[in-house]
């Protein structure tokens, strides 16, 4: 991803390189990928060619950092279940963190385009890919946990397919936001919560 890992290791270095996914954020949002240049994203990024292709060696290795932090994003919600006293209860409770991050638009919106860009190319395809499977072990772990905290019997394949039913609960949010921006989050945590209290209980 980057040239030289060893760059980033100062807290300028770190404040650099985030300043350049903050910008290519906004403009993969507001332009798509392809439409995104390197003098766009230098522009919003207010800086040169020379300092961005410093800290990356091309606009792929910029959407394999965003799809890198977005997982990071996510399993630090994990994170925040697994050290609940009641998981069942917490992640039923907290549906709301996957709410509101599926339906920010401009999340929403590079989420989009960056499963539209793995459509069509093979290397950004294999890293969405290998962030889904690592989210979803993650998650169908959680739900196993949730199980043999209740006593209930199950199968793992079963813990699998209930993941995968949750996954795609909060992936499609991102789609409705982008065709109905005024969307009622709030009428929707109860539904949420009655779904995925359906799913893993």
């Amino acid at each position: 991803m980057l040239q030289d890992p060893d760059r980033c290791e100062t807290p300028r270095c770190r404040a650099r390189r985030r300043q350049i996914l903050e910008a290519a954020t906004k403009c993969f949002a507001q332009y798509g990928f392809h439409g995104t240049s390197i003098a766009r994203l230098c522009k919003a990024a207010g800086m040169s060619p020379g300092h961005i292709y410093h800290f990356f060696e091309n606009k792929e290795a910029i959407v394999a950092a965003l799809i890198e932090h977005k997982l990071e994003r996510e399993l630090a919600i994990v994170d925040q279940l697994e050290n609940a006293e009641d998981l069942f209860q917490a992640l039923v409770d907290r549906v709301d963190l996957g709410l509101n991050e599926r339906t920010d638009l401009d999340n929403a919106a590079l989420d989009l385009e960056i499963l539209a860009e793995a459509a069509r190319n093979p290397a950004v395809a294999e890293l969405v890919r290998a962030a889904d499977r690592r989210k979803h072990e993650r998650l169908a772990a959680l739900m196993r946990s949730v199980r043999e905290a209740r006593n209930q019997t199950g199968q793992p394949d079963q813990d699998a397919a209930r993941t995968l039913v949750v996954m795609a609960l909060f992936d499609g949010l991102a789609a409705r936001v982008i065709c109905d921006p005024r969307l009622d989050r709030d009428a929707l945590i109860p539904w949420l919560r009655t779904a995925v209290q359906a799913l893993i209980g």
